[in-house]
């Protein structure tokens, strides 16, 4: 019996001892041997044809170590100071084998049209935002690692100072009236605005009585003047109350 407990105690201590190596093996080759590069931040400068905008971020992972990783997965989430969530990115790679050299392309989509309808203050005004990023995997399949960081960015709003000036009247001729109405702003965006501005007028009885369509083209970090124009019948010029503009 004696024997048998003291054969259980030696097999348990070599277990032991082997694990440790194998941790100790394991965690130096990851150290030594495998190199992670993140690229620059991919920012388009067009939207999709839903109003989104994808993010991306080139990650190149080189494990020339002696062993493989497991779960390898990079999380990212995008959020306003006040805890606002505005775009959520995840990417997995189940195993990275040894001996490999990897490159993924890590995509954050952003819905600018969901995003502007829950946070109009972005629209117009410059914004501080709040990037998490997260990064975990399995050192030889077995070992579990993990490492998160906070950094802050400025978002640029795609309106920023924004005037409308008073309404300008042109006579056409004897029986209609164009309307300019001056329309400026600074697009600090990384992403061109680019749309139809419809201009609607409306009468006392807040029925539409005009509307027009005015191409705006404001390309990433550029200043846009322009006007907005209509042309209506003069017979309704004097119940005109009011003008509205959606840019679309």
């Amino acid at each position: 019996m004696k024997a048998a407990i003291r054969m259980i105690s030696i097999a348990t201590a070599l277990f032991w001892i082997f694990l440790a190596a194998f941790t100790v093996s394991a965690v130096y080759s990851f150290i030594k041997d495998v190199r992670f590069s993140f690229g620059e931040l991919e920012m388009p400068t067009n939207l999709t044809e839903e109003n989104e905008i994808v993010l991306c971020l080139p990650i190149t992972v080189e494990n020339k170590g002696l062993f493989n990783i497991g779960s390898f997965n990079v999380t990212t989430e995008i959020s306003d100071l006040e805890g606002l969530v505005i775009a959520r990115g995840n990417t997995c790679i189940p195993v990275i084998s040894r001996n490999t050299f990897v490159t993924v392309r890590h995509n954050i989509t952003v819905n600018v049209e969901e995003l502007f309808q829950e946070n109009t203050n972005m629209i117009f005004n410059d914004t501080t935002l709040l990037l998490y990023e997260a990064v975990g995997m399995s050192v030889a399949e077995v070992i579990p690692f993990t490492a998160s960081t906070n950094i802050t960015f400025t978002w640029g709003a795609p309106l920023y100072n924004l005037e409308i000036g008073e309404p300008e009247y042109v006579a056409v001729n004897r029986t209609h009236t164009l309307i300019r109405t001056p329309i400026s702003f600074e697009n600090h965006a990384f992403f061109d605005v680019v749309g139809n501005l419809a201009t609607r007028m409306y009468d006392s009885e807040n029925v539409m009585v005009g509307e027009a369509q005015t191409v705006i083209e404001a390309p990433s970090q550029t200043f846009y003047s322009g006007y907005a124009e209509i042309c209506v019948k003069n017979a309704v010029l004097p119940s005109i109350r009011r003008l509205e503009f959606h840019l679309q």
